[in-house]
């Protein structure tokens, strides 16, 4: 049972930067791809960034050019780096795996952005 672990939520204002961390109790990175989601209240969970084993990634919209995920393969660590939050970033953030067909997350950590 693989277990992720995010960290660096907080209440920030518009404008501001955070940065997430999101450690696995096991070294998957070499094996697996890993995600970004967050969830807003009253809303569905949805896709924020992945990066694929190769270390390619992607981003939904409406993060492009403001959010970077990264890894640390040495610190066994996924960052989510995001710069001019806005307001509608208010969201808890979860780290996400598939590992052969499972489905893993983290706690969530929360974001509030203040306007």
């Amino acid at each position: 049972q693989v277990q992720l672990v995010e960290s660096g939520g907080g209440l920030v204002q518009a404008g501001g930067s955070l940065t997430l961390s999101c450690v696995p109790s096991d070294d998957i990175f070499e094996l697996n791809g890993m995600d970004w989601y967050r969830q807003a209240p009253g809303k569905q969970r949805e896709f924020v960034a992945r990066m694929n084993v190769g270390g390619e990634t992607n981003y939904a919209e409406t993060g492009k050019g403001r959010f970077t995920i990264s890894r640390d393969a040495a610190a066994n660590t996924l960052y989510l780096h995001m710069n001019s939050l806005r307001p509608e970033d208010t969201a808890v953030y979860f780290c996400h795996a598939n590992i052969l067909a499972i489905d893993y997350w983290g706690q969530g950590t929360q974001v509030t952005v203040s306007s």
